[in-house]
């Protein structure tokens, strides 16, 4: 480990882990703090509709800003920000970000313009980004190891109740006040709860619910694999040429009237983003990039967020172009799978990696592989109801019955999609050492967010677009039916995990 970027004491000084009822209620302020980070993140699906009509986008163009705009700032700004986690108040550095994000979210709602809106878009992704890494490190602080996985998947709590409320409450509000009045009531919303986080929540001290072990004092205290001490400088590197060589690439186009001037200046100024974050979290860095549990993993989750947050964001559009609901129909529909399919696959996932982790540790990524095989099918099930039915009723039954077929089949893969969370998080906050463990969920939350959250939004909207001349307003559910393949490719990554992670594993 370097001594320029060492994890230090933080400030102000940290407090010893309470028990019992205490650290549950920690839980619960950290879970509320999460549903607001996807109430914001996720409102703009159910808005899907009145904003491509007031600001005459594409399918494209809403998936440029559902997704690219809040991941490439989200996923880059996570690692500084958990390398401060790591050092200072992690309750302190939470506290801010909620602020930030809430007040981006309701300034949404004043934009004139879609150049405004994305702008605004990306500042939700700036507060978000210092919203889940540090409580993660705060939860594997409160917990043992062998609660932490439920634990996380507590937290993941936040993830169906705050789709779910995204949507019920973005969707009625702009019904009944319009669009702009949703943004603002949300964000409005987190910046009354910031204060309650900030005064309420304790820091614990770091690694207090590990197992202690004997250190030997002389021994490097974060000892990496042989050859491996500067690979996250090497990554660093890597991608800040890169970055360079994009933005000279940007300039070269500008100047002979290319049209791909925007595109390289973007990807350079990403690269040079990413490669700034990896240079400030190198020694995390170069603990886990030689660890193929690592990549498995990071890779795998990545896989399934292009469907799940793909999905997430267009299933609502979805529902009233295939399914003929309105938009105040829709948020009470999908709300309710969201919740309900939600909760029980993350809790579900949490508590039977768990159990079946005492077996071999292997159990954590196992148990998400084998949901995300049920998943896909399923999907395509579901939004496949009045075929379905079809086969026991003659004419395929009424359109209630094919949306309460459709709510059914809709509640496992939405439940399996997220029975990753718990395993998948546990298992990533025991492949670097206690202090370590922001930035090593932010590093594995950057190529699950950037490659998932802003792939996914992005793909599904160019998809049906590029579909739409063949299958016209029944685009969008075949561009849906092609995402599948990624949940298979998710489970063969992970199932190559769960034969590394015993290697890779730190106690």
């Amino acid at each position: 480990m370097t001594a320029t970027d060492a994890p230090v004491p933080e400030q102000p000084a940290a407090q010893p882990p309470a028990k019992g009822g205490y650290r549950y209620y920690v839980l619960a302020i950290l879970i509320l703090v999460y549903m607001l980070n996807f109430l914001d993140r996720q409102i703009i699906g159910i808005l899907a509709a009145p904003l491509k009509a007031h600001f005459g986008m594409s399918d494209t163009q809403f998936g440029l800003l559902g997704g690219i705009a809040f991941a490439s700032v989200y996923s880059t700004l996570a690692i500084p920000l958990a390398w401060l986690a790591d050092r200072f108040s992690r309750v302190w550095i939470m506290t801010a970000a909620l602020a930030v994000w809430s007040g981006f979210t309701a300034l949404c709602g004043v934009a004139g313009s879609f150049t405004q809106l994305f702008l605004f878009r990306m500042g939700v992704g700036v507060g978000e980004a210092g919203g889940v890494a540090p409580a993660y490190s705060l939860i594997a602080d409160y917990f043992p190891p062998e609660q932490r996985a439920r634990a996380l998947a507590a937290f993941a709590f936040g993830i169906p109740l705050g789709t779910a409320a995204g949507t019920l409450i973005g969707g009625l509000v702009a019904v009944a006040y319009g669009w702009q009045t949703a943004f603002i009531a949300v964000g409005l919303l987190g910046l009354l709860v910031a204060p309650v986080l900030l005064f309420t929540v304790r820091n614990p001290k770091r690694g207090a619910t590990d197992v202690a072990k004997a250190v030997d004092p002389l021994a490097d205290p974060v000892p990496a694999a042989p050859g491996s001490a500067r690979a996250g400088l090497r990554a660093a590197q890597i991608m800040l040429v890169l970055g360079a060589a994009a933005l000279l690439a940007a300039a070269v186009s500008h100047f002979t009237g290319g049209t791909s001037t925007l595109l390289f200046a973007f990807g350079g100024l990403l690269a040079i983003a990413i490669g700034a974050s990896l240079f400030v979290a190198r020694s995390t860095a170069s603990v886990l990039i030689p660890k193929r549990s690592f990549w498995l993993l990071a890779l795998g989750a990545a896989s399934s967020s292009v469907c799940g947050y793909g999905v997430a964001g267009w299933l609502p559009l979805f529902m009233m172009r295939s399914f003929g609901l309105t938009l105040g129909q829709t948020s009470w529909y999908y709300s309710g799978v969201a919740l309900i399919g939600g909760l029980l696959g993350i809790w579900g996932g949490g508590m039977i990696a768990d159990k079946l982790a005492r077996r071999g540790k292997g159990a954590y990524p196992l148990v998400p592989a084998i949901a995300f095989l049920i998943s896909a099918p399923c999907f395509v099930l579901a939004m496949n109801s009045p075929w379905l039915i079809g086969q026991f009723i003659s004419g395929g039954g009424t359109q209630m019955q094919q949306l309460s077929l459709a709510f059914v089949i809709f509640l496992i893969p939405t439940g399996l999609n997220l029975a990753w969370l718990g395993p998948i998080t546990a298992a990533v906050q025991h492949l670097a050492p206690a202090p370590m463990r922001s930035t090593a969920s932010a590093l594995f939350l950057l190529i699950n967010n950037l490659l998932g959250l802003a792939v996914g939004f992005f793909y599904f909207g160019w998809m049906s677009d590029l579909l739409r001349p063949q299958f016209g307003d029944e685009s969008l559910r075949w561009a849906i039916y092609t995402g599948m393949g990624f949940y298979i490719l998710a489970a063969f990554l992970l199932i190559g995990a769960s034969r590394t992670l015993k290697k890779d594993w730190v106690d």
